[in-house]
């Protein structure tokens, strides 16, 4: 019985996590149509909201990383940090973030 619910449970969280990551590409592709397909302005707006973000002394930018959970001063390359990694969604998520400068920061 214990395995029924606990397979019942992990379905239903995937079933949540699948629309919550659908809702919120719906959402930042409603956001990035409002832009009138203007590539360069986006680029723009992506690096003023990365410099935007707190830096400690030498420079680098310091966020909560999602997928370690723990704070971290990391260099920028371009508009993604050091440390990411492109086959992990906490890393994709937290790149989508630094580039609207809506990243969690210490």
């Amino acid at each position: 019985m214990d395995r029924r619910i606990e397979r019942l449970v992990r379905s239903k969280l995937r079933a949540v996590g699948r629309q919550y990551e659908s809702a919120r590409h719906a959402y930042r592709d409603g956001r990035s149509g409002e832009s009138n397909g203007e590539r360069e302005e986006g680029e723009r707006d992506a690096e003023e909201a990365a410099g935007a973000l707190p830096r400690d002394d030498e420079g680098r930018v310091r966020i909560v990383c999602r997928r370690h959970a723990e704070r971290r001063a990391v260099a920028l390359e371009g508009d993604l940090p050091a440390c990411f990694d492109p086959e992990h969604p906490d890393c994709r998520g937290c790149a989508e973030d630094v580039r609207e400068g809506s990243v969690e920061t210490w």
